[in-house]
């Protein structure tokens, strides 16, 4: 059975690369044969907003985040962390669902591994 590794994105969507690596981080390990969550929190619940518009030539997380959903790996943003920034269900990712903390103590306790970008 492939191990699991839950990664924590609190970086917001642009500005700084972090989440774009925790995604290409994600990409890899599924290649990998590694079962992955990604749990959002912070300004990381910008991440998986519906209709994301970067410049040409720009690497899109709303495309990536749902090709990873596509491929098996469990999406959850904070509840408190998407109320805070006036998002809801509906502005988000398909496939992603609003969580709560104690989802992420869950996938802290069944992974090998957790990662915080």
């Amino acid at each position: 059975m492939p191990e699991t590794v839950t990664i924590v994105i609190n970086e917001a969507a642009y500005g700084k690369e972090r989440a774009w690596n925790a995604l290409r981080l994600a990409q890899a390990m599924i290649i990998a044969d590694v079962n992955v969550n990604i749990f959002l929190l912070e300004d990381g619940v910008s991440i998986a907003k519906k209709g994301q518009h970067p410049p040409e030539g720009y690497y899109n997380l709303e495309k990536m985040l749902a090709e990873l959903i596509k491929r098996g790996v469990k999406v959850r943003a904070c509840g408190t962390c998407t109320r805070a920034r006036g998002l809801s269900q509906d502005d988000l990712v398909d496939g992603v669902e609003v969580g709560k903390i104690f989802d992420l103590v869950d996938w802290v306790k069944e992974s090998r591994s957790v990662l915080s970008f």
